[in-house]
């Protein structure tokens, strides 16, 4: 005797774990033409995220078909800085984090520790000169 299959459901992403890549960053002086940009190509969605925008600034997230959780986001920077597309890892302390790098020939571009609008965050160079990321969650 069969049983009828049972249409699954899928399941929500798991929540990333610490020291691992959890999150991507696209940034740029034309926001609006790389969300069109990689809207058109992958289908991405895109919302404004409102902790940023009460901060004033031009941040975007992304979510994919299918997925309601963001994956990454695209960063308005105005040309304040150059553009970039960044992989981000999610850690337990911003600020130990970047003392680590420091001590292990890394360099800190930037440090943001104690955001109102949003998680801790650094932008780092590793020892060959590659960009990335590290954050930590809001109140962790």
């Amino acid at each position: 005797m069969t049983t009828p299959a049972t249409p699954s459901t899928p399941e929500a992403p798991a929540a990333p774990a610490v020291n691992t890549v959890a999150w991507f960053e696209i940034a740029s002086d034309d926001p609006e033409g790389v969300q069109r940009f990689y809207g058109d190509l992958f289908g991405w969605r895109f919302r404004t995220d409102p902790g940023s925008a009460a901060v004033g600034m031009d941040y975007r997230l992304i979510s994919y078909d299918g997925d309601e959780g963001p994956r990454g986001g695209v960063f308005g920077t105005r040309g304040d800085m150059p553009g970039h597309a960044v992989f981000t890892v999610l850690v337990r302390d911003v600020a130990e984090t970047c003392r680590q790098v420091e001590a292990l020939g890394g360099k800190v571009l930037s440090q943001v520790v104690g955001n109102a609008g949003g998680p801790d965050f650094a932008y780092l160079h590793d020892p060959s000169g590659n960009l990335f990321g590290i954050f930590a969650p809001a109140g962790a």
